[in-house]
């Protein structure tokens, strides 16, 4: 009887803790340094679209043709994301914001969409590709000068951001 008991509970005492498991330091200090420069891809949830658009005023398709591209992905789709621009800032990074952009108070550079800016944004550095493991997080670190300093991100912090992702998946289509 006691074997059965101790192979019952080795599979919880075995199971590591992730590296971040004390918390992360992170507070972004807007230095546009994820925004800008280097290409990449921001994709997009429903929801992201929904705020985005509302915080535009703009109908969907308006917004799709004007903001987005589609991402060759796996299985025959394409995911959704934001373009960018010919030198690789976001579409909405912009050196002063043009009247009518949301923007906070005295700012005059950086993202023009902030406050509606999508669940990719809101969660960096707390992604699955940063996260997984000390020396990915590490590596993000050397081009982001806020992680490792400022707020004590919790565990539950961190794995809340993670779960949001799983809850708002990135929007696709298949391809034909």
């Amino acid at each position: 009887m006691l074997f059965f008991v101790i192979l019952d509970i080795m599979p919880k005492a075995l199971e590591k803790s992730p590296f971040y498991s004390q918390g992360l330091n992170f507070s972004c200090i807007r230095c546009s340094a994820c925004c800008r420069y280097e290409s990449g891809f921001v994709f997009l949830s429903q929801k992201d679209v929904l705020v985005i658009e509302k915080a535009l005023n703009m109908k969907h398709p308006e917004f799709i043709q004007t903001y987005c591209r589609w991402i060759s992905s796996v299985n025959n789709t394409c995911q959704l994301a934001l373009k960018e621009k010919t030198n690789f800032d976001c579409i909405f990074w912009t050196d002063k914001l043009k009247e009518g952009q949301i923007q906070e108070e005295n700012i005059e550079e950086g993202c023009s969409i902030y406050n509606a800016r999508p669940l990719q944004c809101r969660a960096f550095p707390f992604w699955a590709a940063v996260v997984c493991d000390k020396e990915s997080w590490e590596m993000t670190a050397k081009d982001c000068p806020g992680m490792g300093q400022g707020v004590l991100h919790s565990r539950d912090s961190i794995e809340k951001w993670l779960a949001l992702r799983q809850n708002e998946p990135i929007m696709s289509k298949g391809v034909f």
